[in-house]
């Protein structure tokens, strides 16, 4: 199962969404509450990191950020990942509502995610599973925006080393006759494909209604010598701050364990497509990574 725990590129995540809504034009999604819940000493850390080139030892809270000089890298290297994978995913999230009405959306590894905040169709309830330090970072967070928590939105902490993912939604109130849309995003690049095929088939068995699962992976050019400058860097980048990639899949590698726990593949986007979904005719620096592709699949 997933391995979680409060991460570095989680929040460098968060980052990228705040940033953009705050400052990007044309925007590719626009996440207005991100800068809110990771609050301002928490954005300025971040960028103070991407303005000392990753570097953890270098970090200094008292240093003054320069958003504007970050703003290539953030563009080239981090942004385009996460800005368009949420995009995609709330898009077909809502498109999965709009057919069944009722429906649970679960959202492995939630970290800083808005949708909760920002979702005005009461027929969606929302589970969102993350570390229990993680969950009480953000519910403090919460707490001191003074928000009110939804009533669709159910908090899971979650040990996914050690707790059963299944059995942790059903006593959260998880209801497997009700349709439901599992997002997992920003976690196959740290899993092995075995890990991931056990991850995908605890989804399989939960629901007896309609299931649908919404993820991002790196192909199997991602580690290869002859890949682009951008790849390896990101690759350098995420391995610097504790998280090696640890390969890509294949499309015949993600098939294989979708069909073996009855999914099919809905909606496969090429790198090719989500720049020309999500990236067409920009005039900065923020298009598709060459290596990462998108998939839907439904059972």
């Amino acid at each position: 199962m997933i391995a979680a725990q409060e991460s570095i590129t989680a929040k460098l995540c968060s980052f990228a969404r705040a940033y953009h809504s705050n400052t990007g034009r044309k925007k590719i999604f626009d996440d207005y509450l991100a800068y809110d819940l990771l609050g301002k000493e928490e954005f300025e850390e971040i960028g103070q990191l991407i303005q000392n080139d990753f570097d953890l030892n270098k970090q200094k809270k008292n240093n003054d950020l320069e958003t504007a000089n970050i703003r290539p890298t953030l563009n080239r290297y981090i942004s385009p990942i996460p800005l368009s994978r949420i995009a995609f995913s709330e898009r077909k999230l809502l498109e999965f509502a709009q057919r069944h009405g009722v429906c649970q959306y679960v959202i492995c590894g939630a970290g800083m995610d808005t949708f909760a905040f920002r979702n005005s169709d009461p027929r969606i309830k929302i589970f969102e599973l993350d570390h229990p330090d993680t969950g009480r970072y953000k519910r403090e967070r919460i707490r001191k925006l003074e928000w009110n928590i939804p009533e669709d939105l159910t908090f899971v902490p979650i040990d996914f080393s050690k707790d059963d993912m299944g059995q942790k939604l059903l006593e959260a109130g998880f209801d497997p006759d009700i349709p439901s849309f599992f997002a997992i995003l920003g976690v196959s690049y740290y899993l092995t494909l075995d890990v991931f095929e056990q991850t995908i088939g605890k989804i399989g068995e939960l629901g007896r209604s309609a299931v649908s699962i919404v993820f991002d992976y790196p192909d199997e050019t991602t580690l290869q010598s002859r890949n682009s400058e951008r790849v390896k860097t990101l690759a350098g980048i995420t391995e610097k701050l504790g998280e090696k990639m640890l390969h890509g899949y294949s499309f015949r590698e993600i098939y294989t364990v979708l069909d073996s726990h009855n999914f099919e593949i809905e909606e496969h986007e090429t790198p090719q497509m989500i720049q020309e979904h999500f990236f067409q005719d920009r005039d900065d620096d923020i298009r598709a990574f060459e290596n990462i592709n998108f998939i839907l699949a439904g059972k």
